[in-house]
């Protein structure tokens, strides 16, 4: 069993990702869908949380080289320390939307002696809150080596968005990956693998 599968099979054991084909979850942009994923479950467990953080270094071993690392607030911030103590590089955070107090930061930390960033995300859906990130750091004059992120949905979405915003980018794990373990170790049923991959083609019309 390789990194990928292993890492599906911890998620399901602890509940960081569920499968409901018969009774979808409502995501906060109103999507309907048969999983649900939360990778911050995963910092409970030090087997899974190692796991992914050597996931996250092996991943981002292929990427071009990086002198600090950028999490995406608020699920990238902890697996992006985790890995930046893992490789000895400065750690910074980025908002969505700068504070409204204070001096009102988008970047919490200091990159002002780094210029290539990876950025760490905990996962891919359509890529917008990656992908913010990757314009604040831009704007800030950073160059932006990558993304890597635990697990991609695979939606085609996400890689036109990143395609048009010229980033690359990596996860540990996969949806594909997914429903194969799942499938193999009976959270599934075998009518579900067809409901679960109709899903990721168009799951803003998916009932």
């Amino acid at each position: 069993m390789n990194t990928s599968q292993l890492l599906c099979e911890k998620l399901l054991q602890i509940n960081a990702i569920k499968l409901s084909p018969q009774n979808p979850f409502t995501w906060a942009s109103g999507i309907k869908s048969p999983i649900y994923c939360d990778n911050r479950i995963s910092l409970s467990y030090p087997e899974v949380r190692n796991l992914v953080k050597e996931g996250l270094k092996k991943i981002c071993s292929q990427m071009p080289s990086f002198d600090a690392v950028a999490g995406v607030a608020t699920a990238g911030i902890a697996h992006g320390a985790l890995l930046a103590d893992l490789l000895n590089v400065p750690f910074a955070y980025v908002r969505a939307e700068a504070k409204s107090h204070g001096r009102k930061n988008r970047i919490e930390g200091d990159l002002s002696a780094c210029q290539d960033i990876l950025v760490v995300e905990d996962l891919i859906s359509t890529g917008g809150s990656s992908l913010q990130v990757v314009d604040v750091l831009r704007e800030e004059g950073k160059n932006v080596v990558g993304v890597v992120a635990i697990f991609d949905y695979g939606f085609e979405q996400a890689r036109q968005n990143f395609l048009k915003h010229n980033v690359v980018y990596k996860t540990i794990t996969n949806y594909d990956t997914l429903i194969q373990v799942a499938n193999e170790n009976d959270y599934i049923k075998e009518d579900d693998v067809r409901m679960l991959i109709e899903w990721r083609v168009d799951p803003q019309n998916w009932e």
